[in-house]
């Protein structure tokens, strides 16, 4: 591998470790969903958010309210965010297969480019259903577009290591 090779291949790398870094903190995150929405709204009022930003304030407010009613009376539902959390850290344990052999597995990036997408869809058909304020639904499609950047720069740099590496193994005879 040419010293150009490898130093895209560290690039490579690099840009993996942000994306599953980025993924399993946004699965551990998950677990603790009560605590964490309730030390938001400690935060919000703390910080008096509701002065300058109202409708923000309030849905947190009512974000906390649901979920404290669903942990007091009814556990098993936030069962549903524990598998969410796993979910993430599986998917973030796959992309180990692009950093350890980016050309081989690129399948895993084209992959998670497709889930990426998939988030818009999904947030604007099923946050409407389930009463997710449009404002919320933007930041949730916001997980979708900035996943993807990482995710596209990367194919981008795998396409040009693939051709490296092809160019370097084929004969001068049948490049031309």
């Amino acid at each position: 591998m040419t010293d150009e090779a490898a130093g895209l291949q560290r690039r490579i790398r690099a840009w993996l470790i942000v994306f599953i870094v980025g993924l399993a903190l946004s699965g551990l995150t998950a677990f603790p969903m009560v605590t964490e929405v309730r030390l938001l709204d400690q935060m919000v009022t703390a910080w008096r958010v509701d002065e300058w930003l109202p409708p923000f304030a309030e849905w947190i407010t009512r974000v906390r309210a649901g979920y404290e009613v669903v942990a007091a009376q009814h556990p098993f539902i936030l069962y549903g965010t524990d598998w969410l959390a796993f979910a993430h850290l599986v998917i973030a344990v796959a992309f180990w297969g692009p950093y350890r052999d980016p050309v081989r597995n690129v399948w895993v990036v084209q992959f998670g480019l497709i889930a990426c997408a998939g988030v818009i869809p999904l947030a604007v058909i099923c946050g409407p259903i389930r009463g997710i304020p449009w404002g919320w639904t933007l930041i949730d499609m916001s997980f979708g577009v900035f996943g993807a950047i990482p995710l596209w720069i990367v194919l981008r740099m795998i396409r040009r290591l693939e051709a490296m590496l092809r160019e370097a193994v084929e004969p001068v005879s049948l490049r031309a």
